[in-house]
């Protein structure tokens, strides 16, 4: 044996592991993807039977090109690879090579997507529309990789591409009859990007359900509530959808005090403690440049007067806004000896 033909035979052995390990894992994973579609979790273990099978095929092929490249003729498997290298000679290194492109590239996409800058920092629109953008063209773009990988395949085993596309077509129109949801959900999701309504990072409420946008594409609107359960939303349901981090926000804190109290000592003692509390350093990068409004007596509940405040916040920050007035103000409040009133009754005896 010459030394040049040693050396080519282990480089060919050295890339049929390559292919090997690339093809018994691409097909592990796709059973792993099936296993996780199915509710019931006792079946996992017959898809795992399924992926060894798999690998155990695989290295099957693998030895019987091996048995080929080193002539080794023990058989069944020197015949088999016989004909995997017919095959390989014919279509199959094209089919394979396309195949590890195709999978490549999808590898590819989310490591390019993330050089694209969405920002960090202060919440912003723009880091929103980055966001939702970036999202929707990892999506697609997966979508097209995999469309464009399958055709060339198809083609080049010799199937007619063209009449491929045109049957497409007209099955695509029934599966398009039966799957109006689906493009409605589509449809729906390409305005909402298209008008900027909402996007990754946005706080919404759709219908009875409130979140932070976590996944947004043409299809669905993922959100994840206060509790950090995740709500998948069909674009088409969504007839309304009120947003809660547009721009600006605003932090409405009602605040209670005593009958007996004197009205126009609590509303200086409300007013000058949100004044403070805006001119905080602590917390002043968290408001708008307009200053708190003390709009006076809100209400003459049962058991208090009630006096409402507005504070104007940057986008998602009027909760922690509230919450922290809310403390201020009870601390104020007990040093001031101004009372928070508490529900009372009076009984009567006639």
């Amino acid at each position: 044996m010459e030394i040049s033909s040693l050396w080519l035979r282990v480089l060919i052995s050295v890339g049929l592991l390559i292919l090997g390990f690339w093809v018994g894992r691409a097909g592990a994973g796709l059973v792993g993807w099936l296993a996780r579609l199915t509710p019931d979790t006792r079946d996992d273990r017959y898809l795992r039977y399924i992926g060894w099978l798999w690998w155990g095929f695989t290295a099957a092929m693998i030895a019987a090109l091996g048995a080929q490249v080193w002539q080794v003729r023990l058989e069944p498997f020197y015949a088999w690879g016989q004909v995997l290298f017919g095959w390989l000679g014919e279509r199959g290194l094209a089919v394979l090579l396309i195949l590890g492109a195709t999978s490549l590239a999808l590898r590819l996409v989310p490591r390019l997507l993330q050089r694209v800058p969405v920002g960090s920092g202060e919440f912003s629109r723009e880091q929103v529309r980055l966001q939702t953008l970036k999202s929707v063209l990892e999506s697609v773009l997966k979508v097209l990789i995999i469309a464009l990988g399958v055709l060339f395949a198809l083609s080049n085993l010799g199937l007619n591409v063209t009449a491929l596309l045109a049957g497409a077509g007209v099955v695509g129109l029934g599966i398009s009859l039966a799957a109006q949801n689906l493009i409605r959900d589509v449809i729906n999701g390409f305005f909402i990007l298209l008008e900027d309504q909402y996007g990754v990072g946005d706080v919404i409420t759709v219908g009875q359900l409130s979140g932070g946008v976590e996944r947004f594409n043409l299809r669905i609107t993922v959100l994840r509530d206060l509790e950090g359960r995740v709500h998948f939303i069909p674009n088409s349901t969504i007839q309304q959808v009120t947003v809660m981090s547009r721009d600006w926000a605003r932090a409405v804190v009602d605040v209670s005090v005593a009958y007996e109290t004197p009205v126009d000592r609590a509303l200086e003692v409300v007013r000058s403690e949100a004044e403070a509390f805006y001119h905080d350093p602590e917390w002043r990068d968290k408001f708008t440049d307009q200053p708190p409004e003390t709009l006076g007596i809100q209400q003459l509940a049962d058991s208090g007067i009630l006096i409402r405040v507005l504070f104007n916040t940057k986008p998602k920050e009027q909760w922690a806004i509230g919450r922290e007035f809310r403390r201020r103000i009870k601390l104020r409040l007990d040093a001031e000896g101004i009372a928070i009133p508490y529900p009372t009754r009076r009984i009567v005896n006639s």
